[in-house]
């Protein structure tokens, strides 16, 4: 009875997870916390002279999954498992919202940048729900599936200016937690790339000289 109760936990185990991260010894794996990182933080720019607009930006978790804090991958198309011994730091869709916070502050072209609750009065809100964040295992060694979907509210009469889903699937280098980990901050610079660039240029449309 011994032997077949310890032949059940091996199988459990081996079909409980993708890829250990790291192994704290031969038979427990160690937790590891990674940052959600920008793989392209943009370089700091000096303030417009004509740099009036305020925003906020507020993160959204469109999905619980995406924005979980274990590492998510997925072998097939509509299932989704957990890394067991891979997490992030914080939620995702928080560090996304102050990952933007960071690529709008160093362009210099908003007076202001802060994230909503902050007690900084703001003329522009914009919301980024986060819908895809995965590891796609379904061919091996995948890629890393990032999707955004971001919208644009003028504060003042709060109506939807524009709205737009922002979206990266960058390689992965081998089917493992770290290797998706460093393809997911090159997912989030390809994803910061264009919406900073369209929240500038739809901000700029819409505000009176």
């Amino acid at each position: 009875m011994k032997r077949v109760a310890t032949m059940l936990a091996a199988a459990t185990l081996s079909l409980s997870g993708c890829v250990s991260v790291s192994v704290g010894s031969a038979d427990v794996p160690a937790m590891t916390y990674y940052v959600l990182a920008d793989a392209r933080p943009a370089p700091v720019a000096p303030p417009a002279v004509d740099a009036k607009a305020r925003i906020a930006i507020q993160g959204i978790g469109a999905d619980p999954l995406a924005d979980s804090i274990p590492v998510v991958y997925s072998r097939r198309a509509g299932e989704r498992a957990f890394y067991q011994f891979a997490s992030w730091t914080e939620r995702p869709s928080l560090r996304l919202t102050l990952l933007a916070q960071q690529r709008l502050e160093a362009r210099g072209r908003f007076a202001a940048v802060t994230q909503l609750g902050q007690p900084v009065d703001s003329d522009w809100l914009l919301t980024l729900a986060l819908e895809t964040l995965v590891h796609d295992v379904s061919s091996t060694p995948g890629r890393a599936q990032l999707s955004l979907r971001a919208e644009l509210i003028h504060r003042r009469d709060r109506s939807r200016v524009a709205q737009r889903t922002f979206t990266a699937a960058p390689p992965v280098g081998e089917a493992a937690a770290q290797a998706a980990v460093a393809a997911f901050a090159v997912a989030a610079a390809d994803v910061l790339d264009p919406l900073v660039e369209w929240v500038e240029t739809t901000v700029a449309a819409h505000t009176r000289p």
